[in-house]
């Protein structure tokens, strides 16, 4: 896919933990961890608003799009 979730990179800008995430944001450690391992399909808005709450950050700095590498292209 080619939509990354950096939320690990700004967990360790703010010295933060998952559960602690989990409980600031209102969502399970689980479903935090479906979110930050990019295995989610979707995330609503207003979950991607508490999380921007939470680490002080812009939507752009948990999200980024990547480009898909086009058939038989060695990977970057």
């Amino acid at each position: 896919m080619p939509i990354t979730v950096d939320i690990d990179v700004m967990l360790a800008k703010r010295k933060m933990s998952v559960g602690e995430l989990a409980d600031r944001v209102g969502i399970t450690p689980a479903n935090l961890a479906v979110l930050k391992n990019g295995r989610a399909k979707a995330v609503r808005f207003t979950t991607l608003a508490a999380l921007c709450r939470a680490l002080d950050c812009q939507p752009g700095d948990l999200l980024r799009w990547e480009p898909d590498a086009p058939a038989g292209a060695p990977p970057p």
